[in-house]
Protein backbone atom coordinates (compact mmCIF):
# COMPACT_ATOMS: atom_id res chain seq x y z
CA UNK A 1 0.00 0.00 0.00
CA UNK A 2 1.60 3.28 -1.33
CA UNK A 3 2.36 6.23 1.39
CA UNK A 4 -0.93 8.24 0.69
CA UNK A 5 -3.73 4.93 0.44
CA UNK A 6 -2.30 3.89 3.86
CA UNK A 7 -3.04 7.66 5.50
CA UNK A 8 -6.22 7.01 3.78
CA UNK A 9 -7.14 3.58 5.15
CA UNK A 10 -5.54 4.86 8.62
CA UNK A 11 -8.08 7.87 8.79
CA UNK A 12 -10.90 6.02 7.65
CA UNK A 13 -12.96 6.65 10.48
CA UNK A 14 -12.84 10.07 10.23
CA UNK A 15 -13.20 10.60 6.53
CA UNK A 16 -16.57 8.23 7.14
CA UNK A 17 -17.77 10.66 9.79
CA UNK A 18 -17.14 14.12 8.04
CA UNK A 19 -17.53 12.81 4.53
CA UNK A 20 -20.60 11.71 4.94
CA UNK A 21 -21.90 14.68 6.60
CA UNK A 22 -20.05 17.22 3.54
CA UNK A 23 -22.18 15.16 0.98
CA UNK A 24 -25.19 16.32 2.87
CA UNK A 25 -23.82 19.97 2.76
CA UNK A 26 -22.81 19.88 -0.83
CA UNK A 27 -25.44 18.18 -2.11
CA UNK A 28 -27.10 21.88 -2.61
CA UNK A 29 -27.43 24.63 -4.74
CA UNK A 30 -27.43 27.93 -3.62
CA UNK A 31 -24.72 29.29 -1.53
CA UNK A 32 -26.98 30.39 1.51
CA UNK A 33 -27.25 30.76 5.00
CA UNK A 34 -28.92 27.23 5.72
CA UNK A 35 -25.24 26.58 3.70
CA UNK A 36 -23.15 27.63 6.35
CA UNK A 37 -25.36 26.65 9.17
CA UNK A 38 -25.19 22.79 7.83
CA UNK A 39 -21.00 23.25 7.25
CA UNK A 40 -20.58 24.83 10.89
CA UNK A 41 -22.64 21.62 12.38
CA UNK A 42 -19.95 19.33 9.96
CA UNK A 43 -16.86 21.45 11.58
CA UNK A 44 -17.89 21.23 14.96
CA UNK A 45 -19.02 17.57 14.61
CA UNK A 46 -14.90 16.73 13.25
CA UNK A 47 -13.89 18.42 16.90
CA UNK A 48 -12.83 21.54 15.33
CA UNK A 49 -13.57 23.87 17.98
CA UNK A 50 -16.20 26.50 17.40
CA UNK A 51 -13.77 29.98 17.09
CA UNK A 52 -11.70 27.97 15.02
CA UNK A 53 -15.13 27.00 12.94
CA UNK A 54 -16.23 30.42 12.67
CA UNK A 55 -12.75 31.70 11.42
CA UNK A 56 -12.90 28.87 8.71
CA UNK A 57 -16.55 30.41 7.35
CA UNK A 58 -15.31 33.83 7.49
CA UNK A 59 -12.48 32.87 5.48
CA UNK A 60 -15.05 30.83 3.34
CA UNK A 61 -17.89 33.86 2.47
CA UNK A 62 -14.72 36.36 1.70
CA UNK A 63 -13.35 34.04 -0.53
CA UNK A 64 -16.83 33.05 -2.18
CA UNK A 65 -17.44 36.47 -2.60
CA UNK A 66 -13.47 37.57 -3.82
CA UNK A 67 -14.18 34.40 -6.29
CA UNK A 68 -17.93 35.35 -7.08
CA UNK A 69 -19.10 31.62 -6.75
CA UNK A 70 -22.37 30.76 -6.88
CA UNK A 71 -22.75 27.54 -6.55
CA UNK A 72 -22.11 25.31 -3.22
CA UNK A 73 -20.49 22.16 -5.43
CA UNK A 74 -17.80 25.32 -6.15
CA UNK A 75 -16.97 25.25 -2.33
CA UNK A 76 -15.93 21.86 -1.34
CA UNK A 77 -12.21 23.10 -2.96
CA UNK A 78 -12.04 26.20 -1.29
CA UNK A 79 -12.85 24.55 1.87
CA UNK A 80 -10.00 21.95 1.70
CA UNK A 81 -7.63 24.88 0.53
CA UNK A 82 -8.66 27.01 3.76
CA UNK A 83 -8.13 24.28 5.83
CA UNK A 84 -5.04 23.19 4.20
CA UNK A 85 -3.55 27.03 4.60
CA UNK A 86 -4.43 26.75 8.58
CA UNK A 87 -2.28 23.58 8.80
CA UNK A 88 0.59 25.15 6.99
CA UNK A 89 0.74 28.35 8.82
CA UNK A 90 3.20 26.63 11.46
CA UNK A 91 5.81 25.68 9.38
CA UNK A 92 7.73 22.40 9.88
CA UNK A 93 11.11 23.51 9.32
CA UNK A 94 14.14 20.58 9.19
CA UNK A 95 16.28 19.60 11.98
CA UNK A 96 20.04 20.45 12.24
CA UNK A 97 21.92 18.38 13.75
CA UNK A 98 23.22 17.99 16.88
CA UNK A 99 19.78 17.49 17.95
CA UNK A 100 18.11 17.52 21.43
CA UNK A 101 14.65 16.90 21.44
CA UNK A 102 12.17 16.59 25.02
CA UNK A 103 8.89 14.63 24.88
CA UNK A 104 6.28 15.65 27.03
CA UNK A 105 2.65 14.60 27.56
CA UNK A 106 0.12 13.20 30.14
CA UNK A 107 -0.26 9.40 30.97
CA UNK A 108 -1.51 6.89 28.33
CA UNK A 109 -0.82 9.07 25.52
CA UNK A 110 1.86 6.65 23.81
CA UNK A 111 4.75 8.96 24.66
CA UNK A 112 7.36 6.04 25.09
CA UNK A 113 5.96 4.22 21.96
CA UNK A 114 6.39 7.24 20.04
CA UNK A 115 10.11 8.25 21.25
CA UNK A 116 10.86 4.33 20.19
CA UNK A 117 9.78 5.66 16.53
CA UNK A 118 11.05 8.55 16.09
CA UNK A 119 14.31 6.62 17.08
CA UNK A 120 13.61 4.38 14.39
CA UNK A 121 13.16 7.21 11.72
CA UNK A 122 16.14 8.66 12.58
CA UNK A 123 18.17 5.41 12.81
CA UNK A 124 17.02 4.63 9.11
CA UNK A 125 18.25 8.39 8.19
CA UNK A 126 21.69 7.48 9.17
CA UNK A 127 21.70 9.12 12.39
CA UNK A 128 23.33 8.06 15.72
CA UNK A 129 20.78 8.27 18.83
CA UNK A 130 20.66 8.39 22.59
CA UNK A 131 17.63 7.92 24.52
CA UNK A 132 18.03 9.17 28.05
CA UNK A 133 15.64 7.48 30.23
CA UNK A 134 14.39 10.62 32.07
CA UNK A 135 11.54 9.05 33.27
CA UNK A 136 12.41 7.47 36.82
CA UNK A 137 8.78 7.67 38.10
CA UNK A 138 7.69 4.11 36.18
CA UNK A 139 9.94 1.86 35.60
CA UNK A 140 7.99 0.26 32.89
CA UNK A 141 8.74 3.09 30.94
CA UNK A 142 12.35 2.15 30.92
CA UNK A 143 12.01 -1.20 29.68
CA UNK A 144 10.28 0.16 26.91
CA UNK A 145 12.72 2.21 25.77
CA UNK A 146 15.03 -0.55 26.31
CA UNK A 147 13.46 -2.71 23.76
CA UNK A 148 12.63 0.28 20.94
CA UNK A 149 16.52 1.16 22.00
CA UNK A 150 18.02 -2.25 20.96
CA UNK A 151 15.93 -2.06 17.62
CA UNK A 152 17.30 1.49 16.08
CA UNK A 153 20.55 0.77 18.06
CA UNK A 154 20.95 3.53 20.02
CA UNK A 155 22.38 3.99 23.45
CA UNK A 156 20.15 3.84 26.18
CA UNK A 157 20.73 6.15 29.34
CA UNK A 158 18.91 5.56 32.69
CA UNK A 159 19.02 6.43 36.23
CA UNK A 160 17.80 4.55 39.04
CA UNK A 161 13.95 4.69 40.09
CA UNK A 162 13.30 8.21 41.95
CA UNK A 163 16.82 9.75 40.53
CA UNK A 164 17.14 13.01 39.56
CA UNK A 165 15.79 13.28 35.54
CA UNK A 166 18.09 16.21 35.11
CA UNK A 167 21.20 14.06 36.23
CA UNK A 168 19.81 11.45 33.84
CA UNK A 169 19.81 13.71 31.09
CA UNK A 170 23.41 14.92 32.18
CA UNK A 171 24.41 11.72 31.65
CA UNK A 172 23.17 11.58 28.50
CA UNK A 173 24.54 14.59 26.63
CA UNK A 174 28.04 13.86 28.20
CA UNK A 175 27.85 10.01 26.07
CA UNK A 176 26.24 11.83 23.08
CA UNK A 177 29.30 14.16 23.30
CA UNK A 178 31.44 11.38 24.19
CA UNK A 179 30.23 9.05 20.95
CA UNK A 180 29.29 11.63 18.57
CA UNK A 181 26.07 11.07 18.35
CA UNK A 182 23.75 13.57 16.37
CA UNK A 183 20.29 12.96 18.30
CA UNK A 184 19.40 12.94 22.06
CA UNK A 185 15.64 11.97 22.64
CA UNK A 186 14.46 12.69 26.29
CA UNK A 187 11.85 10.76 27.60
CA UNK A 188 10.22 12.01 30.75
CA UNK A 189 8.06 11.11 33.72
CA UNK A 190 3.92 11.10 32.21
CA UNK A 191 2.60 13.52 34.35
CA UNK A 192 -1.01 15.30 34.81
CA UNK A 193 -0.51 18.66 33.43
CA UNK A 194 -1.85 20.65 36.23
CA UNK A 195 1.24 19.44 38.52
CA UNK A 196 3.31 22.93 39.27
CA UNK A 197 6.34 20.80 40.94
CA UNK A 198 6.55 18.35 37.84
CA UNK A 199 6.27 21.21 35.17
CA UNK A 200 9.21 22.85 37.44
CA UNK A 201 11.37 19.34 36.57
CA UNK A 202 10.46 19.73 32.69
CA UNK A 203 12.39 23.44 33.26
CA UNK A 204 15.36 22.18 35.42
CA UNK A 205 15.40 19.61 32.16
CA UNK A 206 15.17 22.62 29.76
CA UNK A 207 18.13 24.36 31.77
CA UNK A 208 20.46 21.19 31.83
CA UNK A 209 20.56 21.10 27.50
CA UNK A 210 20.33 24.87 27.22
CA UNK A 211 23.99 24.98 29.49
CA UNK A 212 25.42 21.65 28.74
CA UNK A 213 24.48 21.44 25.24
CA UNK A 214 24.08 24.45 23.37
CA UNK A 215 25.44 23.80 20.30
CA UNK A 216 21.97 21.43 19.77
CA UNK A 217 18.83 22.55 18.48
CA UNK A 218 16.24 22.11 21.08
CA UNK A 219 12.79 21.00 20.35
CA UNK A 220 10.31 20.31 22.92
CA UNK A 221 7.93 17.96 21.58
CA UNK A 222 4.62 17.15 23.52
CA UNK A 223 2.52 13.93 22.64
CA UNK A 224 -1.24 13.87 22.66
CA UNK A 225 -3.92 10.75 21.88
CA UNK A 226 -6.16 11.58 18.98
CA UNK A 227 -8.96 10.13 20.12
CA UNK A 228 -9.15 12.64 23.47
CA UNK A 229 -10.13 15.25 21.13
CA UNK A 230 -10.38 18.64 22.15
CA UNK A 231 -9.03 17.62 25.77
CA UNK A 232 -5.61 17.49 23.83
CA UNK A 233 -6.24 21.36 23.61
CA UNK A 234 -6.04 21.63 27.30
CA UNK A 235 -2.49 19.79 27.71
CA UNK A 236 -1.34 21.36 25.49
CA UNK A 237 -2.08 24.76 26.96
CA UNK A 238 -0.46 23.54 30.33
CA UNK A 239 2.60 22.14 28.51
CA UNK A 240 3.28 25.12 26.37
CA UNK A 241 3.07 27.85 29.16
CA UNK A 242 5.82 25.46 31.22
CA UNK A 243 8.07 24.86 28.24
CA UNK A 244 7.50 26.85 25.17
CA UNK A 245 6.80 24.10 22.82
CA UNK A 246 7.84 23.90 19.84
CA UNK A 247 6.31 20.35 18.08
CA UNK A 248 3.36 18.17 18.53
CA UNK A 249 2.81 14.59 17.80
CA UNK A 250 -0.71 13.14 17.81
CA UNK A 251 -1.05 9.68 18.14
CA UNK A 252 -3.69 7.04 17.45
CA UNK A 253 -5.64 8.98 14.78
CA UNK A 254 -6.39 5.27 13.13
CA UNK A 255 -8.91 4.77 16.09
CA UNK A 256 -10.54 8.50 16.23
CA UNK A 257 -13.55 9.94 14.13
CA UNK A 258 -12.75 13.41 15.18
CA UNK A 259 -9.10 13.85 13.62
CA UNK A 260 -10.68 17.11 12.77
CA UNK A 261 -9.49 18.85 16.43
CA UNK A 262 -5.75 18.64 14.67
CA UNK A 263 -6.67 21.59 12.51
CA UNK A 264 -7.76 23.56 15.90
CA UNK A 265 -4.34 22.67 17.12
CA UNK A 266 -2.41 24.31 14.59
CA UNK A 267 -5.19 27.34 14.59
CA UNK A 268 -4.50 27.86 18.19
CA UNK A 269 -0.94 27.33 18.75
CA UNK A 270 2.18 28.75 17.01
CA UNK A 271 3.11 25.22 17.28
CA UNK A 272 3.96 22.26 13.63
CA UNK A 273 2.05 19.27 14.09
CA UNK A 274 5.13 17.40 13.03
CA UNK A 275 4.32 13.72 13.40
CA UNK A 276 0.79 12.18 13.32
CA UNK A 277 0.63 8.18 14.35
CA UNK A 278 -2.09 5.73 12.57
CA UNK A 279 -1.12 2.56 14.01
CA UNK A 280 1.21 0.37 15.85
CA UNK A 281 4.02 -0.15 13.73
CA UNK A 282 7.68 1.95 13.18
CA UNK A 283 6.51 3.15 9.94
CA UNK A 284 2.67 3.77 11.28
CA UNK A 285 4.49 7.18 12.32
CA UNK A 286 4.57 9.46 9.62
CA UNK A 287 5.34 13.03 8.54
CA UNK A 288 2.78 15.48 8.71
CA UNK A 289 1.61 16.60 5.44
CA UNK A 290 -1.05 19.17 5.49
CA UNK A 291 -2.45 18.40 2.07
CA UNK A 292 -1.98 15.13 2.17
CA UNK A 293 -4.15 14.80 5.71
CA UNK A 294 -7.43 17.24 4.54
CA UNK A 295 -6.98 15.18 1.32
CA UNK A 296 -7.28 11.89 3.00
CA UNK A 297 -10.67 12.98 5.22
CA UNK A 298 -12.51 14.57 2.80
CA UNK A 299 -13.49 13.20 -0.37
Amino acid sequence: MGFFSRLVSCLKNTKKSFTEKLKYVFTGNDIDENFFEELEYCLVSADIGINTTNQILDNLRDEIKERKLKKVSDCKELLKEILVEILEQNEIEEFTYPLAIMVVGVNGVGKTTTIGKIAQKFAKAGKKVVIAGADTFRAAAGDQLKVWAERSKARYISGEAGSDASAVVYDAISSAKAKGADVILIDTAGRLHNKSNLMEELKKIGNVVNKQYPEAEYHKLIVVDGTTGQNSINQVKFFNEAVDLTDIAVTKLDGTSKAGFVVELANEYDICVRYIGVGETADDLLDFDAKDFIDAIIE
